[in-house]
């Protein structure tokens, strides 16, 4: 079963706290073929800024652990109960007033495990600004 974009936004929408919700991450793209993707924006907004004006590590790792969930339930045609079991980010370059796109890609898909690799770059640039990776147990 695919998951089209408009389930993958109400995914977003159903099953998430509040506070991320507050991040206005929209669903781009999901992808069913090969490896399970989806892409989502996390919109610039000063209120995420850091110090330094850069974009905060909170709101890339909360923007990461979404996008996830987002991929998962594409490879699964729907959402699924699931946790983070890990995730790791390293910070390469800082987010200065774009959006930022975030692309979560499972490597591996299993019965009761996934596995993701996020990647995050600000709009317009092709330059890694974060990657991630993290572990799913799913539960249902």
């Amino acid at each position: 079963m695919t998951l089209t974009l408009t389930a993958a936004e109400q995914v977003l929408a159903d099953n998430f706290a509040p506070w991320v919700l507050d991040l206005g991450l929209t669903v781009e793209s999901v992808d069913t073929a090969d490896g399970h993707e989806a892409v989502l924006r996390l919109p610039w907004s000063d209120r995420l800024a850091r110090e330094g004006g850069g974009l905060s590590g909170q709101a890339l790792m909360a923007a990461a652990d979404t996008a996830t969930v987002i991929a998962v339930a594409a490879a699964r045609g729907g959402f699924v109960p699931m946790t983070t079991v890990q995730q790791s980010i390293s910070f390469q370059r800082a987010v200065i007033g774009a959006d930022v796109l975030v692309r979560a890609r499972l490597t591996k898909a299993g019965k009761r495990m996934a596995f993701a690799d996020i990647t995050m770059t600000a709009e317009g640039s092709e330059e890694t600004a974060a990657h991630a990776t993290a572990v799913y147990a799913l539960l249902g």
